[in-house]
């Protein structure tokens, strides 16, 4: 393909993600930027131009020596949940924005830490990021058929290197506030993640099933190459010594590497999205190592005998089949996972340049003394510079030194290097003895050994017979030969290198901590990330000072590089958090932290502790007084959380008392109307029987068949009388527990039956249909006499309340599991959704009986209610889309108390 073709290819892809960037940046709220999902790919910036090409040159040189990069990870993200949330959690609290603030905040704010941890990933990660410059200009020129020049701007990864640098300082740089959010650079990451493994795919199904018939097909040809079957196996002791090692350096970088402390950390905004990350991220892993082999050795097979770069056979299969849109996608993958490398780490490296390196220890004096818009200017200079600058460095290292390594090579060391702040970063998070010593003297040590068993070695060259010093040893010491330090001569130069450094680094970090005690603020910090989860809600009562502090000095430094609206915003939030009056001139312990941590994001830890020690006059604290101060501040939270609990109670009490006495007041009013519905109805029989009786004792003369109607009435509301005081006594016997039931198997069809025939005429005389939905014979294990007595209320119900015309009541039995349903539904007025659950109270008439109100004591449902639950059943309404339909539930056989 033409040059200038391809290269505009690239300037309309790079527009595409300026763009996406953009857009993200505009809708930085949006569920499309704002999800577990982008977060999760955005985490694949670990699959780089080394994973995209260099993994099928391991796989076609060494077989299997690829997997042990993916393992590691593979093998520790399940306890992401755990100590990723943690590491998210105290980043969060304290602002940090960077891996070098992390660390040296850990060990007391230390400067020269933080510097340190500055340096030692600079000098990991440039030739890395230059790595990537490579793998885009070899890969630029393979599809191009051209060749590398020697002129500088005949170069067009030059071109390309300035293009990128101009993005990041852009992108990477919109905020003065290092910690916060760039969803712009992170959509932009999640789609290159996307578009290079889709594209990856794409290029592995090509070769697996278009140029090849499939696995099968590619093992059989590559199985007859020379040293096939040596290369892919496991191999001896020695050999799973070599990958356990290799496991160990990539389980060490997921969380060390600064685009993946960045990406993970920095620029998580809900923690709840690493439980998407835990499944997605490996899935990815495995979705992009599942063509290494087939890419790998098809290659092998295709250009045996030929001096074809295995790294970039991805590219030369379909180039060699005249493929040229497919080369070209192919391309553009491998583009991607350099440019998002190169992009994110720029970032996280200008960030700690920036926060530990240039400004404590050059331009902090002059930033004390500016105006807040001048200090931000300054900062978002410093910083674009920084990436810019860092971008164009790693391109030059690319021009003059990284020309003759391998993408594998170069991409191990920046692993071993960054390797050396494992002891210090997770005995920050997991030992409270970790001293500031103990890590600097680890790391200085371990960078120190990595430097003389790996470094140097590299730099004169792997295959250099004439270098007595790889040949034999400093001093020709044959034990301090790099490559077999100490006698050990059966590990590869990076395990080898990766082994000496870090137990070297691990027991000078163990030995320096036990022997020497940190500083009372090492102490304090170390409790404060370890236990993290107890002071992530008022971290600031867990810090510990001691001194004289006003707050109009520190406000006046905040306004320095917050502004004037943004400090009063901040300090009016944290006096009402602590309820602190906003007139109070001295400030104590949490205000100190509380602006540091403000400061943090904008100049880094280290220098927001000099500015805040610059106005405030601290006194030394004993580490007795801080174990002391620490004690009390758990007892504190816990004591506020007990109190936050308790009240949390007293308001759930206080609301069911409220409730309670709602129900009270009701039942109470209710009790009232039923009084008077009780001595209404015991009051009509008793008047009618004593008119009637009246009237046959004074009047002699009444005819005879006048004297009979009068009789019967008096017999007839001496019945009613009678049943009035049957349900009263009935009820109290159910609720205190002397009534009794004798519940045997029977057919409830039957029973039905029997209750619905002495309402027949009332039936008739309405014009009602009855329509029993059943099989005949239904069995339960049931009292006869007191379920025709529930059936004959509800069914009395029914027929009161059905239509004057075209009357139904419905009669359905369903048995489910170990029971026998019931319902009895009609089609009048129905019952109020509000009545539901309080429609079978004692003393309860259904509200929205508001015009002529039947007759009836209220205590009808409430005595089938104590019926059924003698049965162990239950009755309900359900709703009904005409009138009221009542469920209850009886055993079909006895159940056990």
């Amino acid at each position: 393909m033409n040059s200038a073709v391809l290269l505009l290819i690239l300037l309309v892809y790079l527009g595409i993600l300026f763009f996406i960037a953009h857009w993200a940046e505009k809708k930085e709220s949006s569920k499309w930027t704002n999800n577990s999902y982008i977060y999760s790919l955005s985490l694949a910036v670990y699959c780089t131009a080394w994973t995209y090409y260099g993994s099928i040159g391991v796989a076609a040189n060494s077989g299997l020596g690829y997997l042990p990069i993916y393992i590691g990870p593979i093998i520790i993200i399940p306890a992401w949940i755990i100590i990723l949330k943690k590491i998210i959690r105290i980043s969060k609290v304290n602002k940090i924005s960077s891996i070098a603030d992390f660390i040296s905040l850990r060990y007391g704010n230390s400067r020269f830490l933080g510097a340190l941890v500055t340096v030692v990933c600079l000098a990991g990660i440039l030739p890395y990021v230059a790595l990537q410059m490579k793998a885009i200009s070899e890969t630029f020129h393979i599809v191009t058929k051209t060749d590398t020049s020697s002129l500088i701007f005949d170069d067009t990864t030059t071109y390309v290197a300035i293009a990128l640098a101009l993005f990041a300082s852009y992108y990477g740089t919109r905020y003065v506030d290092a910690s916060e959010k760039r969803k712009g650079i992170v959509t932009a990451v999640a789609m290159e993640s996307i578009l290079k493994l889709v594209f990856f795919l794409i290029i592995g199904i090509y070769v697996t099933f278009f140029v090849f018939d499939g696995y099968d097909d590619i093992y059989a040809k590559a199985s007859l190459l020379e040293n096939y079957h040596e290369k892919n196996t496991f191999g001896s002791l020695e050999q799973g010594m070599n990958w356990f090692f290799l496991c160990m350096a990539s389980l060490f970088a997921i969380f060390l590497l600064p685009r993946q402390f960045h990406m993970s950390v920095v620029e998580n905004n809900r923690e709840r999205h690493i439980k998407t990350a835990i499944w997605l991220f490996p899935l990815y892993l495995l979705l992009f190592n599942i063509f290494v082999y087939p890419i790998a050795w098809g290659g092998n097979v295709l250009f045996e005998g030929t001096n074809a770069n295995a790294d970039s056979y991805s590219l030369l299969i379909p180039q060699y089949f005249n493929n040229t849109f497919l080369t070209v996608l192919v391309f553009l993958g491998g583009f991607s996972a350099a440019i998002s490398m190169i992009v994110v780490s720029s970032i996280s490296l200008s960030t700690m340049l920036s926060n530990n390196l240039l400004i404590p220890y050059t331009f902090l004096g002059k930033l004390r003394n500016e105006e807040q818009t001048i200090n931000n200017k300054k900062i978002v200079n410093i910083r674009k510079i920084g990436i810019f600058s860092l971008i164009i460095a790693s391109y030059l290292i690319y021009r003059f030194f990284a020309l003759d390594y391998s993408l594998v090579s170069i991409g191990l060391i920046a692993f071993i290097i960054i390797g050396q702040l494992g002891p210090a970063f997770f005995g920050a998070i997991f030992w409270k003895r970790g001293s500031r010593l103990g890590a600097i003297y680890g790391i200085l040590i371990g960078f120190a050994i990595c430097l003389y068993t790996l470094l140097i070695p590299y730099a004169i060259g792997l295959t250099n017979e004439e270098s007595s010093f790889i040949s034999e040893g400093f001093m020709n010491i044959k034990l301090l030969k790099p490559f077999q330090l100490f006698g050990l001569d059966y590990l590869e130069p990076v395990p080898h290198a990766f082994f000496w450094s870090m137990l070297f680094n691990t027991l000078t970090y163990f030995a320096v901590s036990v022997s020497f005690k940190g500083n009372y603020r090492e102490r304090n910090y170390a409790e404060m990330y370890v236990d993290i989860d107890k002071y992530s809600t008022n971290h600031e009562n867990a810090f510990v000072w001691k001194g004289t502090a006003y707050t109009s000095d520190i406000e006046k430094v905040l306004v320095r590089f917050l502004g004037e609206d943004r400090t009063k915003r901040a300090l009016n939030i944290f006096n009402v958090k602590y309820n602190v009056d906003k007139n109070e001139e001295l400030a104590d312990a949490r205000l100190v932290k509380f602006a540091e941590n403000l400061l943090t994001g904008h100049i880094g830890t280290a220098s927001a502790r000099i500015l805040i020690s610059s106005v405030v006059k601290e006194e030394k604290v004993t580490l007795p007084e801080v174990l002391k101060i620490l004690e009390e501040s758990k007892e504190n939270i816990i004591t506020n959380k007990k109190l936050v609990e308790t009240s949390n109670e007293l308001k759930e009490i206080t609301s069911q008392l409220q409730t309670a006495n709602e129900n009270l007041v009701r039942k109470d009013k209710q009790k009232d109307e039923f009084l008077d519905t009780v001595t209404h109805e015991l009051r009509t029989p008793i008047t009618a029987i004593r008119a009637a009786s009246e009237i046959l004792h004074d009047d002699d003369n009444i005819p005879e068949e006048l004297k009979k109607q009068f009789l019967q009435n008096i017999i007839s509301e001496s019945d009613r009388l009678n049943r009035l005081i049957d349900k009263i006594l009935d009820l109290e016997k159910f609720e205190t527990g002397k009534q009794t039931i004798y519940p045997a198997e029977s057919n409830l069809i039957t029973t039905i039956e029997n209750a619905v025939k002495p309402l027949r005429q009332l039936i008739n005389n309405k014009s009602i249909k009855v329509h029993i939905e059943a099989k005949d014979t239904v069995i339960a294990y049931y009292d006869e006499d007191r379920i025709i007595q529930v059936i004959t209320n509800l069914l009395s119900n029914a027929i009161k309340f059905c239509p004057d015309e075209e009357g139904l009541i419905t009669i359905q039995v369903q048995q489910r599991d170990n029971f026998v349903v019931t319902s009895i539904q009609d089609n009048g007025k129905g019952i109020n959704t509000n009545d539901f659950d309080v429609i079978f109270d004692k003393f309860y008439q259904a509200s929205n009986q508001n015009f002529k109100k039947p007759i009836g004591s209220g205590l009808g449902l409430a005595i089938c209610k104590q019926i059924i639950e003698h049965h162990k059943g239950q009755i309900t309404v359900e709703p009904s889309i005409k009138g009221a339909c009542v469920v209850f539930t009886l055993p079909k056989k006895n159940i056990e108390n």
